[in-house]
């Protein structure tokens, strides 16, 4: 069975050690050094991970965060490469439902923050995996925007999502859908078809989970 999970936890583990701690993201005002410890925060603090999702708890999840940046950059990094088997989403039974797309958006989330970036080559098991991911991310992502959205990933399939009304039609490989849904439009190489104004507004939408 792939391992597809791994193999990106890998790639991006190897992409930071390269680039150093201090390199930049796509995610607003994080170095490779914040994106490495959210990832172990993750992974290794169920006590504060709640607080990714739940505003409650964000405050307290940053300063855990922000503690475990402190840590010596290349323990932080072997941290992400060597997950706890003891982790809820980083265990052999979890680990590729859980960490594929993570991992994948994370990893593009260095690469797409340097200069002269490309797609990459990826399997199609990898991509038809990411395409999965995608349709549960479009429905979540768009269950409030005002207009029914036709998700396109040629090959692979389609998904409409949105609240309906007049039509947008999202195109792209599932891999870069996921990033557009996950709020990274501006890195994703997809096309967005219907009215100029819709489809701006969702060029520029605030998504994600």
């Amino acid at each position: 069975m792939p391992r597809y999970a791994r193999s990106e936890r890998e790639a991006l583990a190897d992409l930071l050690q390269t680039l150093g701690p201090d390199a930049p993201t796509l995610n607003t005002g994080w170095t490779t050094r914040d994106l490495a410890a959210h990832l172990v925060l993750r992974e290794r603090r169920p006590d504060a991970a709640a607080g990714i999702l739940l505003p409650p708890l964000h405050e307290y999840a940053e300063r855990v965060r922000r503690q475990l940046a402190a840590h010596p950059w290349g323990h932080l990094i072997d941290q992400v490469r060597k997950p706890p088997v003891w982790s809820p989403i980083s265990n052999p039974l979890t680990d590729e439902v859980a960490n594929t797309m993570e991992f994948f958006i994370h990893h593009e989330d260095v690469r797409r923050a340097g200069r002269d970036w490309q797609p990459r080559d990826l399997p199609a098991g990898l991509q038809q995996a990411l395409w999965r991911r995608a349709t549960a991310l479009a429905r979540m992502a768009l269950r409030r925007f005002p207009a029914g959205v036709l998700v396109q990933a040629p090959g692979y399939g389609q998904r409409t999502a949105g609240r309906g009304g007049e039509p947008v039609r999202l195109v792209g490989a599932p891999s870069e859908l996921v990033l557009f849904l996950s709020g990274r439009q501006q890195a994703a190489r997809v096309q967005v078809d219907g009215p100029p104004g819709l489809a701006d507004r969702l060029r520029g939408a605030r998504l994600g989970l």
